[in-house]
């Protein structure tokens, strides 16, 4: 059974609805590539799908530790390089003012972060910068 049902409205935008909920999302090429930049590219879904991702395998580890990530929040940043056009670097940077101060906790989700599903199926060549501020 298909997890994404998607179709082109036109205009270099997409419409993609996740099946199982219901949730959709549209994208749109970015204005350097002859888009209107008003959603996500395909490209930034990327990077976000890795820092979210991050996040989501953190708070499992966290939950499981009787934990929370409340007031985690992230930045990504997305670099592509121009030929051939591509990711070559996704950035993502972490801050959480108030984190516990059980540095054994934080070393094992820092260390669940970079082993989450998004990150290992990412090309190697795609150079993952992960930044915590904690």
């Amino acid at each position: 059974m298909p997890t994404i049902k998607s179709s082109y409205l036109g205009n270099l935008r997409t419409t993609s609805e996740h099946l199982q909920s219901g949730n959709s999302i549209i994208t749109d090429a970015p204005v350097d590539n002859n888009g209107q930049g008003q959603a996500f590219s395909p490209t930034d879904l990327v990077a976000a799908a890795l820092a979210n991702c991050m996040v989501t395998i953190m708070g499992i580890v966290a939950r499981r530790d009787g934990m929370d990530l409340d007031g985690l929040e992230w930045e990504t940043t997305k670099v592509m390089q121009s030929d051939p056009r591509k990711i070559s670097e996704i950035q993502v940077e972490f801050h959480w003012s108030n984190a516990p101060e059980d540095a054994k906790f934080l070393q094992k989700i820092k260390n669940a972060a970079k082993t989450c599903p998004v990150a290992l199926s990412i090309d190697p060549a795609i150079k993952q910068n992960i930044k915590f501020n904690f």
